[in-house]
């Protein structure tokens, strides 16, 4: 009887509340909408979980050229430093110049050179301290040359068979001091004789700029006439009597050594 009775109380409250707001009564749901209901909502989150789902083709993900080169499960390489403008060596490939590292790179950057180029500058200055590049070369510009000399030239000029025929005056150098700058192959060679001096003459144009001498078989005799302009500041012209060689060899001081270092 107690239920029944709160029951129809709470009813009646209800009611009450209804006509209090003017809100009608909601009408009681009718028997298996509930279970219409629940359908529906099962029905509709399958079509939502259809909608959510990706569709067959997915969006490929943009990624960055770092990461397109690695391959999968690599990390994206580095990308390369950019070349230095100087072209010079890596840092990394020069020997361990201490405190003085920096002061070379920079000195690299400034002059535009390479770590060799660099070097040769240096050595250059140093080991031909007082001393001049001359350039030259034949008279068709097939081989050229480039010589460290004194600017005042002490020149040698020989009467021997050949020397008297070909007008061979030369001053002599080292070898290390001489640099043939191209034409190797255009340059062909006579020899008579002892066969010691190497008379080297361009095959195309037939002059010979240098040549190797009987007097200094390790280095190198220079035709000052085929020097370029503009380094020559004066010369020395001595004669040597080449039509006795053997003699005039004795005598002569200096003439055997200047070749050497």
């Amino acid at each position: 009887m107690q239920r029944t009775r709160s029951s129809s109380a709470a009813k009646a409250r209800g009611q009450n509340r209804s006509r209090a707001s003017g809100t009608p009564p909601a009408a009681p749901p009718a028997p298996g909408a509930s279970r219409a209901r629940r359908s529906a909502s099962q029905a509709g989150g399958e079509s939502g979980a259809a909608a959510r789902q990706p569709s067959a083709k997915p969006r490929p993900k943009q990624s960055s050229p770092r990461a397109q080169e690695a391959g999968p499960g690599q990390a994206p390489p580095e990308l390369p430093l950019l070349p230095l403008p100087t072209s010079a060596s890596p840092a990394a490939s020069l020997p361990d110049l201490g405190d003085q590292r920096e002061r070379w790179e920079t000195f690299q950057k400034r002059q535009r050179l390479t770590f060799e180029g660099a070097a040769k500058l240096l050595l250059d200055t140093f080991e031909y301290q007082g001393l001049v590049k001359h350039t030259g070369g034949c008279h068709c510009g097939a081989v050229r040359f480039e010589v460290w000399a004194s600017a005042d030239l002490h020149i040698f000029d020989c009467n021997c068979s050949i020397c008297k025929k070909k007008q061979n005056r030369h001053f002599i150098v080292p070898a290390s001091r001489f640099k043939l700058l191209k034409g190797a192959e255009s340059i062909t060679t006579y020899t008579f004789n002892t066969h010691k001096a190497q008379h080297t003459f361009c095959k195309r144009c037939g002059v010979q700029s240098f040549y190797t001498p009987r007097s200094n078989p390790g280095g190198f005799g220079i035709a000052p006439h085929c020097l370029d302009e503009g380094t020559v500041r004066s010369v020395v012209v001595e004669e040597f009597n080449g039509t006795d060689w053997e003699k005039a060899m004795k005598e002569h001081k200096t003439i055997k050594n200047m070749s050497k270092e």
